[in-house]
């Protein structure tokens, strides 16, 4: 399961308002091999989800498949707006360290 703030879900939604495009019904969280600490978060706007996605969410939806969701599962996506930076936070009850910036995870094998 995947929990998603209401300030995230509005933040979300206004991200999908600027791109102009009424197909766009969510966004897809992936985990990618890479950044400073082994794996990172990746966002993509997306229309439909695929067959065997996992959907969280209402208003906007959140596509997750399998394998990203066994790194995230138990997440809480939150936003953070401020003087010290604005945008997604990644509450991973999975990660056991994360770099600086905040976009990059590991766990332990």
């Amino acid at each position: 399961m995947i929990t998603i703030t209401s300030s995230a879900a509005e933040h979300m939604r206004h991200l999908i308002a600027e791109q102009n495009d009424d197909e766009i019904k969510g966004i897809r969280i992936s985990v990618m091999a890479g950044g400073c600490s082994g794996f990172s978060y990746q966002l993509d706007f997306e229309d439909e989800p695929e067959l065997d996605d996992n959907v969280f969410g209402q208003t906007p939806r959140v596509y997750v498949d399998d394998v990203s969701l066994g790194y995230i599962q138990g997440l809480t996506l939150d936003f953070k707006g401020g003087l010290n930076g604005t945008g997604l936070l990644f509450n991973n009850p999975k990660a056991t360290s994360t770099c600086g910036c905040g976009s990059s995870f590991d766990i332990d094998k």
